[in-house]
């Protein structure tokens, strides 16, 4: 007597193939969610990039009217691209492993919450009241912020590449992510248009 195969309920997330079981009703279902996956992850990452961008139009202001030094602002830019570097190797790995939504978010508000410390070390002129003091804090700040902000390219390459994996979006790949990596340039045109409103 041949028994039926059991039916294991499995949930989908954003790291499993929604065409590997059903073809129809996940192919549909995928369709459904594909460019809302594409414009939250967009919009992540742009954030990610305009939070960046902002910094670096801002650096004369640093030095001449928050009494930042040259050699700070050289060793700033050192420690967030070297953490950057290593997170994206971290990051890639969490987000294969944990929920990577979860970790895009922490990425996220991490950076907001690195960029919050920046003006608090600006308003309260930590830099006036000690130099040291002032130096160690943004630096430390900049060692975690490149951290944070290493999650949105290999985790939200990831989610995309798993919700854009049927045989049209895997066909049309390189328009997709062409037109998703533009999240790059549309952050940092915005941050330089809004520091020089600003400013």
């Amino acid at each position: 007597r041949i028994r039926p195969p059991k039916q294991h309920g499995t949930m989908a997330s954003e790291t499993t193939s929604l065409v590997s079981k059903s073809e129809d009703e996940h192919l549909k279902r995928l369709k459904a969610y594909q460019w809302w996956a594409f414009f939250v992850t967009f919009g992540g990452y742009f954030m990610a990039h305009f939070s960046r961008k902002c910094y670096s139009t801002v650096k004369q202001q640093l030095q001449d009217e928050a009494g930042y030094s040259s050699l700070i602002l050289s060793a700033m830019d050192t420690t967030f691209m070297a953490t950057y570097a290593v997170g994206n190797i971290v990051s890639g790995k969490l987000g294969d492993t944990l929920n990577p939504t979860t970790v895009l978010a922490i990425g996220l508000f991490g950076s907001g919450t690195c960029l919050f410390l920046i003006n608090v070390s600006l308003w309260f002129d930590f830099v006036g009241f000690s130099e040291q003091l002032g130096n160690f804090f943004i630096l430390a700040v900049y060692f975690m912020f490149g951290f944070f902000q290493s999650t949105g390219g290999p985790v939200g390459t990831a989610v995309m590449g798993n919700w854009f994996c049927d045989k049209n979006s895997v066909k049309n790949r390189g328009l997709i992510f062409g037109l998703w990596t533009c999240h790059q340039y549309c952050g940092d045109i915005t941050a330089a248009l809004c520091t020089a409103w600003v400013l």
